[in-house]
C-alpha cells in the first residue's frame, strides 16, 4: 500500500529535500507553498498525513491546522518549527498537530516521525466491534470474539482477536514482528518475536486449508508476515 503525504511549507529547498526523501521511501507525495491553496485540497482528497510548516505566507500553520480540525478532520499532522521555546510546542499541540520537528532536522528523524505517525493512525481506525469478519470462508463476530474454524466453534482470545485485526487492516502488507508486537501486545510484560510465531501459528490452524502450506497467513523470509486477505 502506498501512503500519500501532503507537504505544506514555503521555503522550496526543504520543501523538495523532504519530498525527494520521502518518495524514495516509497509514497505518494503533493507539495503546497502556502495554507490557502492546501484548505480546499484537503478537503476533497484524503492524506495519510500532513507535514505542516509552523510560519506561512498569509495563513499560518497554526490557524490552518485549526481550520482543519474544526471541520473534523483527524488527519495526523507533523507541525514543523524553527521556535524551539515550550509555549509554541503547547500551542501546536493545543491545536491538533500530532507531532513537531524542530528545524533544522535530519531525514532519518523525519522518516521515522511519519512512519510512526502514520503507522499509529491506522491503528487508531478500528474495525467495528460488531462486524463479522470472514476469514477463509470461517465467521468470526468482533464483538464475541466466537468464530468458526477448522478445529469446530471456538472463542479468540482478545490477543488472538486484536492481531487478526491488525494483519486484516494491513492485508497484503509485510509487516515486522517488532510492529506486530508494538501495536497489538504494546507494554504487556516480556512478549518476544516468538510470541508472534507462536500465535500465527495458532491462526493457521483455525482458518487455512493446508496449516503446513500457508496461503493467508504467509512467512516472509527475512522481515516478518503478510495476511493475503
Amino acid at each position: 500500500m502506498t501512503y500519500k503525504i501532503a507537504i505544506i511549507e514555503d521555503d522550496e529547498l526543504i520543501r523538495d529535500m523532504i519530498r525527494f526523501n520521502l518518495e524514495k521511501n516509497g509514497y505518494a507525495v503533493e507539495v503546497f507553498s502556502s495554507a490557502e491553496m492546501t484548505l480546499a485540497q484537503t478537503r476533497d482528497t484524503l492524506y495519510d498525513l500532513i507535514i505542516l510548516d509552523l510560519v506561512l505566507p498569509g495563513i499560518s500553520g497554526q490557524t490552518f491546522l485549526e481550520k482543519i480540525r474544526k471541520r473534523g478532520d483527524n488527519t495526523p499532522v507533523l507541525m514543523l518549527t524553527v521556535k524551539s521555546d515550550l509555549s509554541t510546542r503547547i500551542n501546536a499541540l493545543d491545536s491538533g498537530a500530532d507531532d513537531f520537528l524542530l528545524k533544522p532536522f535530519s531525514m532519518d528523524e523525519l522518516q521515522a516521525r511519519v512512519k510512526a505517525l502514520i503507522r499509529r493512525s491506522l491503528s487508531q481506525r478500528r474495525v467495528p466491534s460488531s462486524q463479522i469478519l470472514i476469514i477463509n470462508g470461517y465467521e468470526l463476530d468482533m464483538a464475541t470474539r466466537k468464530c468458526s474454524s477448522n478445529i469446530g466453534n471456538v472463542v479468540l482470545s482478545e490477543k488472538e482477536t486484536n492481531l487478526l485485526r491488525f494483519l486484516v487492516r494491513h492485508s497484503n502488507e509485510t509487516l515486522s514482528r517488532a510492529d506486530i508486537l508494538e501495536e497489538v501486545w504494546g507494554m504487556d510484560v516480556a512478549p518476544t518475536p516468538r510470541t508472534v510465531d507462536n500465535f500465527i501459528v495458532k491462526l493457521r490452524k483455525l482458518f487455512e486449508d493446508d496449516p503446513e502450506n500457508p496461503r493467508l497467513f504467509e512467512s516472509v523470509r527475512g522481515e516478518g508476515y503478510r495476511f493475503n486477505g
